[in-house]
């Protein structure tokens, strides 16, 4: 049963991810997901500092405000500051970080959190981690409650929007001039990855979050030019990653988050080099066949 319950919500973590990192993908963003989850690290302790609780909603508004305020300073330091966005990314993610260890440093006699866990979380603590009632009743793993929520959320927000994402990202001067708003959806994008990641913090920790916000993504976008396929596609890696990962960690007796950012990561360079239309190999082969041929 703990199997189970690890997959389920690892499963839930990528797929929920996955989802919004193809987004970010098109819109030649990736590295700010990065930015975004270490950047949130002070969100998350002055959420704690001003509301005394580690209830995940009060860290999640928290780290959301924080997240859309890191999207901010990206796009102002690069468009004002005349900054390349890699090191407008650099330079805000870097410093807001830094900001969160003083602050965890200076109140840690008040601030019950521990940067370690945020940075690296531990999956396998999944089935121990229960959600019990207030009458003794045991409903299973918090974070599975918690992840499922995320998605939940986070596929509403898709179906909903499906259109004003499409347009923004493809083609942000015609939404402009259909009126839609490309700075709004922007931000709501950017709103929802912070409080995707930081739901995902305690389950996987930032380092997977990243993995699985980029890597399914990715390898989807070699697979196919389609977004609806890009986003089925990103959903059965997000699965496929989240089994292989865990048995994987199983058979070897290591780190199950590390596991799955290497199934990702294989997943990955099995695509760039097998794609039919993108794949390396494939494309090389191709090649020495017309030369054959001619």
């Amino acid at each position: 049963m703990e199997a189970f319950w690890i997959i389920l919500a690892g499963s839930l973590v990528a797929i929920s991810c996955g989802l919004l990192g193809c987004f970010l993908v098109l819109r030649k963003m990736a590295m700010v997901s990065d930015a975004i989850s270490h950047a949130v690290l002070p969100g998350i302790v002055f959420a704690f500092l001003i509301s005394g609780s580690r209830d995940s909603i009060v860290m999640l508004l928290g780290a959301s405000l924080i997240g859309i305020f890191t999207t901010f300073l990206i796009e102002f330091f690069h468009s004002k500051g005349k900054l390349q966005a890699d090191a407008s990314i650099g330079v805000t993610f870097t410093w807001l970080f830094a900001m969160g260890i003083i602050f965890l440093t200076l109140f840690a006699g008040q601030v019950d959190l521990d940067a370690d866990c945020v940075l690296h979380g531990e999956i396998a603590y999944v089935p121990i981690d229960l959600w019990i009632t207030q009458a003794g009743d045991i409903l299973g793993p918090r974070v599975v409650y918690i992840a499922g929520f995320m998605l939940i959320l986070n596929v509403i927000f898709i179906v909903v929007g499906y259109k004003e994402l499409f347009l923004t990202t493809f083609d942000p001067a015609f939404a402009g001039a259909i009126g839609i708003s490309t700075t709004l959806w922007h931000y709501l994008l950017m709103g929802a990855v912070s409080m995707t990641t930081v739901a995902s913090f305690e389950a996987v920790g930032a380092i997977l979050v990243v993995a699985l916000l980029i890597a399914p993504p990715a390898t989807a976008y070699l697979l196919t030019e389609d977004l609806k396929k890009m986003l089925i596609i990103t959903t059965i890696l997000g699965a496929v990653i989240s089994i292989a990962g865990y048995y994987l960690a199983a058979s070897i007796d290591g780190s199950i988050a590390g596991a799955m950012s290497a199934v990702a990561g294989v997943l990955f360079a099995a695509a760039f080099l097998f794609s039919p239309k993108e794949g390396v190999l494939i494309k090389s082969i191709r090649n020495k066949s017309i030369e054959v041929e001619a």
